[in-house]
């Protein structure tokens, strides 16, 4: 394993940052331009939604190939296929003249995109142990985290000036940004002599035996929760700021944005406990704090009192906590698993974007008007997630010591 100062060196560090960015600027950035999709193509909001979730499905299936293929090829390969794929896939996007164009090109887009978020977690895995690890993933979300405050704001004001399209040429460009960055600056980080030899059989079987791990499975589901919630709240979003509550979609960035900032603040948070307590001691007081929030926006959107200045508070904590569990579930489930840690973070990230899309499918189909979907779907990932966390990742097998003395 290297030393922390050279995979830490700020260069590296951003590249990885930029490449974990891919999946929230294709999410967030074109939020703003929802209605404005809808009505040039003269459907509903709720069919545009389903962009969405198709993007969030590409996601959970593609990184489940990209793993295998990182851990038997080695990482940098398959990362410079799918930047070129999601180059291309954004152009797509661009010029797409039907809904139903535009929800093939998505998929595409996915499928490249997750390459980065996929094999980034091995890069990491690669070179950290856990609890240096998770003090990456947080570094990480400080480069990554710009993107959720950046891109609605960004996306709002293309919107206004030159169209919706215009967002999915600027991803094109980014796209591009990402493939010369991997090209010319993105070390390999599994040498020939680490790379697996197995076929699809051992493939399935090291999935297999990952299911079977109680502490991986309770890891990732934790994890897949909490990301679910930020689903469910970029899904719901769109309708409740603007059209239920009138927010303009220029100023709908704005506070897309200050509950992304509260994600990056969290995450650095959690780079400073980590220097004092336990991951397990920080999942547990957080994922606590993520399920009680949700619960009180449940109830608040379900009695409609206050408006969206009493929704606001308690999503910002939901979103926020995202910041603390996110790095700890990841390092935690990735630890043990250095040998195969491209199909471990493919099972994570696989397990986690479908937990994704059911909660984003769950408030497109409860939609009823209201913000209680959202709401009620945020507070299910969140009791989910402490569920979770408490009966299968932090669970003392017998003759076991408790987590925080292993």
């Amino acid at each position: 394993m290297q030393p922390a100062s050279r995979p830490t060196g700020s260069y590296l560090v951003l590249i990885l940052g930029i490449l974990s960015a891919v999946g929230p600027l294709s999410i967030d950035m074109y939020l703003p331009g929802l209605p404005t999709i809808a009505h040039e193509f003269g459907v509903e909001v709720a069919a545009v939604q389903r962009t969405l979730s198709l993007f969030f499905i590409g996601l959970a299936v593609g990184q489940a190939f990209y793993g295998p293929i990182a851990d038997r090829i080695g990482r940098k390969a398959p990362l410079l296929f799918g930047c070129a794929l999601y180059t291309l896939a954004s152009a797509a996007c661009a010029l797409a003249p039907s809904l139903e164009v535009l929800v093939v090109a998505r998929l595409g887009q996915a499928l490249g995109g997750c390459a980065g978020m996929v094999i980034t977690r091995s890069v990491v895995r690669d070179r950290f142990d856990e609890r240096d690890s998770a003090r990456v993933y947080s570094l990480l979300l400080l480069v990554m985290g710009a993107a959720p405050i950046t891109a609605p704001l960004l996306g709002g004001q293309l919107l206004a000036l030159l169209g919706w399209r215009a967002v999915f040429w600027v991803l094109t460009a980014f796209g591009l940004l990402c493939l010369v960055l991997v090209a010319a600056g993105l070390p390999e980080s599994l040498p020939a002599e680490r790379r697996a030899r197995s076929g699809l059989g051992a493939v399935l079987r090291s999935y297999g035996l990952l299911l079977a791990d109680r502490r991986f499975l309770g890891f990732a589901l934790a994890g897949g929760c909490i990301s679910a919630a930020m689903f469910a709240y970029i899904s719901g979003s769109p309708f409740v700021f603007i059209e239920l509550y009138g927010v303009p979609a220029t100023a709908y960035g704005w506070l897309f944005g200050l509950n992304a900032l509260g994600l990056i603040l969290a995450s650095q948070l959690n780079h400073w406990l980590l220097g004092r307590y336990s991951g397990a001691q920080i999942l547990l007081v957080s994922t606590v704090t993520a399920a009680g929030a949700g619960l009180l926006l449940a109830g608040v959107a379900a009695v409609g009192v206050g408006g969206l200045a009493a929704l606001l508070p308690l999503l910002f904590i939901c979103v926020a906590s995202g910041g603390l569990i996110g790095p700890n579930t990841s390092a935690a489930a990735m630890a043990p698993h250095g040998k195969v840690a491209g199909s471990a973070s493919a099972l994570l990230g696989a397990l986690q974007f479908s937990v994704g899309t059911l909660a984003s499918l769950s408030v497109e189909v409860l939609h009823n008007g209201t913000a209680f979907p959202m709401a009620a779907t945020i507070a299910c990932c969140g009791v989910g997630g402490l569920a979770c966390l408490m009966t299968l990742a932090l669970r003392p097998q017998p003759g076991a010591l408790p987590a925080h003395q292993t």
